[in-house]
């Protein structure tokens, strides 16, 4: 099950897959427990705090969306290839070759920090990380039951 979030100044696909051991299983019809999105929230707490001082710094948001956007556009780069290898034979023709486009935004951190600094030191903590992120939750659960369903985030266009 795949849903949106708004990391740094782009929004990106997270999972909830089951992968962390104090996170508890998704509901199979596709709902976002509460209790589920704050543990996917701490993992993503956790890889873009570098350091592992409990606070996320500009620069560690700025090294953080830099290394997801590479992830991204290798990803890209790969499903790009297999769409434009159109003969299969492993290699690009230059025909097939020029229906590649590539572009990747630039990383900047002041909107994240600008939307979770509260205290505006310059660093996001923990706490600040989930009290910003946990209102976008809040505003998607419309019937504040704490799950979001599929439903609701149709509704909110996070998902189609």
């Amino acid at each position: 099950m795949k849903i949106w979030t708004d990391i740094g100044a782009f929004g990106m696909p997270i999972s909830f897959n089951g992968s962390v051991s104090a996170q508890p299983a998704a509901p199979t019809n596709g709902d976002v427990p509460r209790t589920q999105y704050i543990a996917q929230m701490d993992v993503e707490f956790g890889k873009m705090d570098a350091n592992k001082n409990g606070r996320v710094s500009r620069a560690e948001n700025e090294a953080f969306d830099r290394a997801t956007a590479l992830a991204n556009a290798r990803a890209r780069a790969i499903a790009n290839f297999v769409a434009l290898d159109t003969d299969r034979n492993g290699q690009l023709s230059q025909a097939e070759f020029l229906k590649l486009v590539i572009g990747t935004p630039p990383a900047n951190g002041r909107p994240l920090l600008a939307q979770l600094d509260t205290n505006k030191d310059g660093l996001i903590s923990l706490v600040e990380h989930r009290a910003g992120k946990l209102i976008y939750f809040d505003q998607i659960d419309t019937d504040k039951d704490g799950t979001v369903t599929v439903a609701e985030m149709k509704a909110a266009g996070v998902v189609r």
